[in-house]
């Protein structure tokens, strides 16, 4: 054994001993277990978890748990990544499955898993129905939609969104758009799209709007190289911000807008309740939780998934009509209330936790 193997070897056990000990001493009623890399699903645990009336604890990893822990697997990645420890729980655990690829193969293990899982959780109908046409107990899936932190979320009144813009040496003549989620393969410069969210549907999208009105876009998180490219290609200006952390997206709404989701699939998106809490119009294709959520021409537009001609006439229609956007703004601020995490983390002590 070469001595680089070795070190690894150690390095292996000093890790798993280290979750032993963790794990050992730690006595939380829930534990949920997260990837430690999708800043979604880390923070859909933050948001509901914060409301919880019992103890918990955020982990990496369920090896070495009790066999009696009540352990949530916050996403599919995450459950599917355990090598085997869901099948040491004595009682079953708690699955979340925010969305499934049709390309993934994966889909077609979760039928034998079935039998380990107690819990199914999704967000939405769509994903719901999937999972029933994959062979999974209808009766143990529970949909609780992802919520939206409205302590973090806010309109912005027009003096201080004119000021924002501004010292971003954006024009009051000039309409933002937004467009904050992750669409390119990896977590690198991202120049190889990620087609489930569409970011190629946008890039034509802005680019047919580009001729006719004057845009900025906003664009955050990592991984955008795609996007970018193709804004620069068609000289559209944009701005483009990666944070620390979730909750500084908030302050990106209070200078668009618009929002735009042009995804393919999605579990969410986030940003669909983002924009409603932060009083920004949004259009969606019918996607993950956007048929759940919005009425079309009430509280948002919803439109077919890769209808470029319809995002476009949406766009338009909320731009000329102020009456629209007046709806869709107020609509969807009394949406975002019904939907705060303290409502859905009721929702998950009641439908998921109780034993």
């Amino acid at each position: 054994m070469s001595i680089k193997m070795v070190k690894t070897l150690f390095v292996s056990i000093k890790w798993n001993i280290r979750i032993w000990i963790k794990n050992k001493f730690s006595q939380a009623d829930l534990y949920y277990v997260v990837e430690q890399a999708n800043w979604a699903v880390d923070e859909v645990a933050k948001d509901v978890l914060e409301y919880m009336d019992i103890n918990t604890q955020i982990i990496s990893s369920s090896k070495f748990l009790n066999k009696n822990a009540l352990i949530h697997f916050g996403s599919l990645n995450a459950f599917l990544q355990d090598k085997n420890g869901y099948k040491r729980n004595k009682n079953g655990v708690i699955v979340t499955c925010f969305h499934i690829v049709d390309s993934d193969s994966r889909k077609n293990e979760l039928k034998n898993l079935d039998s380990y899982v107690k819990k199914w959780h999704t967000s939405c109908t769509i994903t719901r129905n999937k999972m029933i046409s994959l062979g999974i107990s209808e009766a143990k899936i529970e949909v609780i939609p992802i919520s939206i932190n409205g302590k973090n979320y806010a309109p912005c009144n027009p003096e201080e969104k004119k000021r924002r813009r501004a010292d971003m040496l954006i024009d009051e003549e000039t309409i933002v758009l937004g467009y904050f989620q992750k669409d390119g393969n990896g977590w690198g410069e991202g120049n190889v799209p990620k087609l489930i969210k569409g970011p190629d549907i946008f890039c034509d999208v802005v680019e047919v709007l580009a001729r006719k009105y004057k845009i900025h876009v906003i664009l955050s998180g990592p991984a955008r190289g795609y996007v970018k490219k193709r804004l620069n290609e068609a000289e559209v200006p944009f701005s483009h911000f990666v944070f620390e952390e979730a909750k500084q997206v908030a302050d990106l709404y209070k200078v668009i807008d618009i929002y735009m989701v042009t995804s393919r699939e999605e579990g969410g998106p986030r940003a669909i309740l983002e924009s409603m809490a932060s009083g920004v119009p949004i259009i969606s294709t019918k996607v993950g939780q956007a048929p759940d959520i919005i009425q079309d021409g009430v509280n948002g537009i919803l439109v077919d998934i890769e209808d470029k001609n319809a995002l476009i006439n949406a766009f338009e229609k909320i731009i000329n009509t102020e009456s629209l956007r007046e709806r869709l703004t107020q609509n969807g601020l009394k949406t975002a209330r019904e939907y705060d995490s303290e409502r859905i983390a009721k929702l998950y002590n009641e439908k998921l936790y109780c034993r």
